[in-house]
């Protein structure tokens, strides 16, 4: 989940993304927990540790703006950018 929010921040650092947290996770097409429903649900403490953690610096995706699962990505172009990072099953991209 730290992973997740960092990839969120570092877009809205990066000058080619919308430069709020809002903007950036409701970007059409840009996160499948949007599109899927999961967005809504109540999060969790753990959810709440995780946003903290990567509000305050935290990144272990090594300043990555993507990320993908391998087993169910679709996206040709996902599987053609250096990985930065591997957790668990997604890897993370620049």
């Amino acid at each position: 989940m730290i992973a997740i929010g960092a990839v969120i921040l570092n877009r809205v650092a990066d000058e080619n993304f919308p430069n709020t947290v809002e903007g950036v996770i409701l970007q059409p097409n840009q996160f499948c927990s949007v599109r899927d429903g999961q967005f809504d649900l109540e999060p969790n403490e753990s959810a709440y540790e995780a946003a903290y953690q990567a509000i305050l610096g935290v990144d272990p995706t090594n300043g990555s703006l993507f990320f993908y699962n391998p087993d169910i990505a679709t996206a040709v172009w996902s599987f053609q950018r250096p990985i930065e990072a591997v957790i668990g099953n997604h890897r993370f991209t620049k």
